[in-house]
């Protein structure tokens, strides 16, 4: 397989074989590896989870990718497909973005995609929680949902992946594991939130674990 030596370090997925390039050698893994555009160090530790050990995720910061990418789509999809769409362009690799939003019923569909910035551009997870159960309120109606969208760029073709969980919000947070809204969002099924119910248990049946699985499924029916 031939490639171009490029200035920056990067790794392309084949679904055979791996290659490593920089400006001076070229060297060919046997391991399967593929890259997660995202530096949240929450996402990274789910999805290398979830994929273990099929896969091995390489995030932006391996790739010295420290970028501010913008995230000013107006869906989910939209956002996934910018920040896959900016890795791929600059770094010429095959890649996946993911966007995660929680859907509140009662506040029609809010947070939404602007579930980490909800209280502001800090992105502060307590501060989010707190004005959501704020705006929630005693509404009867806690009916919620957790949206995944995995953006798959690869072989010059984009794909799309989604997971969804249903649930409820809490009137109080509980737990301790887990980021984000983990401590309020109760899945169906469940008496405890996905912040008490730990991360073996969530990486089974999340929002994103669903994303995840379904990316796999197609990763393996191309090889």
């Amino acid at each position: 397989m031939f490639l171009k030596h490029l200035q920056y370090l990067f790794f392309v997925y084949n679904p055979k074989f791996i290659i490593f390039a920089n400006q001076r050698k070229s060297i060919i893994y046997s391991m399967k590896k593929i890259v997660f555009a995202t530096n949240n160090s929450h996402k990274l530790s789910e999805v290398r989870a979830i994929l273990a050990p099929c896969y091995e995720i390489i995030s932006l910061a391996e790739l010295n990718c420290f970028d501010d990418i913008p995230e000013t789509a107006l869906t989910l999809e939209g956002n996934a497909l910018l920040k896959a769409n900016y890795i791929h362009d600059k770094y010429s690799c095959d890649c996946f973005a993911d966007d995660t939003g929680l859907e509140v019923e009662a506040l029609n569909g809010e947070p939404g995609v602007y579930s980490a910035r909800y209280a502001g551009d800090a992105n502060d997870a307590k501060a989010n929680m707190q004005k959501l159960l704020t705006n929630l309120g005693n509404n009867s109606n806690r009916k919620a949902c957790f949206r995944t969208v995995i953006t798959l760029i690869i072989n010059g073709e984009t794909k799309y992946f989604e997971g969804k969980i249903d649930g409820e919000i809490a009137k109080t947070p509980s737990g301790t594991v887990g980021f984000g809204y983990d401590p309020i969002f109760i899945p169906t099924g469940y008496n405890q939130s996905f912040a008490e119910l730990g991360s073996n248990e969530k990486n089974k049946i999340s929002h994103r674990a669903l994303a995840v699985k379904k990316l796999v499924e197609y990763l393996k029916s191309n090889q």
